[in-house]
């Protein structure tokens, strides 16, 4: 892998932060070895972000960054604005990175390798600038119906809204059930799980509305011929009553899934970036996913931001009581409880079809 530092200024410790988020809690194409955010520098990213010390160093700018990691390669752009535009404020570091010869790679809806003045740089110092959405523009696989032909259990993970740790979790549970024997593969379906390293995925938002079921599907059915996983793991992308980041109802309609498990913020008062659209309440995804879906989500897990371990023990049990879903902590208390609940479905699934 090649060294990469990632730029999130003045956003690391924000929602836009979470391309930078994904990266530092796991990244599989790029050794990650600093983020630049001149507000936390000299801290270390993991336990700034949950605690974790990951050895991961935040700088100040991209020359302190360079001088102690001088093999850096790669620039990644660690923000998901809303709209994918490029902060102002990052144009002069992008600058510099490519004149000092370093890769710059973007999940933006904007893209760089448009832009005049980063293009010219990039072709004079024969570097690259790679959108990652720019990859996915093209891919007009249509619905063929093969979906329905793979035998992998699947499991989709939902949010209750947009930058809420779907993914993380969905990785999480990736590497639980890898543990414990069950082979298990991730489909991405965002730019982030393309930066990490994920072997099979579309990015969603980048694509025409009437190629994602087709393309989703490509991969889904890629990944089952190549791997022969026992279970497959799907995140959602922005949230089934998200009036602006939609996303999810195409990867639930699409794979009926086994397993929904079901990703929730209980501190959140309003959708992510929009104040006027107050979060619905949980039991609102619940009656939904079991109408679309035709069951009850398997399992609920929290994003335990601003709350304390008294505070997630009670609603945990609050959540069971009112429920009767398993209820989980995932950066809390891991994923070993929830990955055997899985491990069972599996098991029964298997036993009900050899008998």
């Amino acid at each position: 892998m090649e060294d990469a530092v990632i730029l999130a200024d003045g956003r690391y410790l924000s929602s836009d932060g979470k391309t930078a988020h994904g990266l530092v809690r796991k990244s599989l194409r790029y050794r990650i070895v600093g983020v630049i955010d001149s507000e936390l520098a000299e801290r270390d990213a993991g336990e700034v972000l949950d605690g974790v010390r990951r050895g991961i160093k935040i700088y100040r700018d991209l020359y302190e960054a360079l001088r102690e990691n001088p093999s850096t390669a790669n620039l990644i752009i660690g923000v998901a604005t809303s709209g994918g535009r490029l902060p102002s404020s990052y144009r002069e570091t992008i600058k510099e990175a490519l004149e000092r010869g370093l890769n710059v790679i973007s999940g933006l809806h904007e893209f760089l390798s448009d832009d005049p003045e980063f293009s010219e740089i990039a072709e004079r110092k024969g570097v690259r600038i790679i959108d990652v959405r720019k990859m996915y523009q093209g891919m007009k696989i249509f619905y063929s119906g093969k979906i329905r032909d793979v035998k992998s259990l699947k499991v989709v993970v939902l949010g209750t809204d947009s930058c809420i740790g779907k993914r993380t979790t969905a990785w999480m549970l990736v590497d639980e059930l890898n543990n414990l024997g069950v082979k298990t593969t991730f489909v991405g379906t965002g730019q982030t799980a393309w930066m990490q390293g994920a072997k099979y995925g579309i990015v969603l938002d980048a694509m025409i509305n009437d190629f994602i079921p087709g393309g989703l599907e490509h991969e889904i059915w890629r990944a089952y011929c190549d791997e022969k996983p026992d279970v497959i793991i799907v995140p959602g992308q922005g949230s089934l009553l998200h009036p602006v980041f939609p996303g999810s109802y195409e990867i639930l309609n699409l794979l009926s899934p086994e397993v929904v498990i079901l990703q929730h913020a209980p501190r959140r008062k309003h959708l992510e970036d929009f104040p006027e659209y107050p979060l619905p309440p949980l039991e609102k995804y619940v009656k939904l996913i079991e109408l679309i879906s035709g069951k009850k989500p398997f399992a609920i897990t929290i994003n335990t931001e601003g709350m304390n371990e008294e505070e997630v023990e009670s609603y945990i049990r609050e959540t069971e009581n009112a429920f009767g879903i398993p209820t989980f902590a995932p950066l809390k208390q891991g994923m070993g409880s929830l990955a055997r609940l899985v491990k069972e479905i599996l098991q029964g699934r298997i036993e009900r079809d050899n008998s």
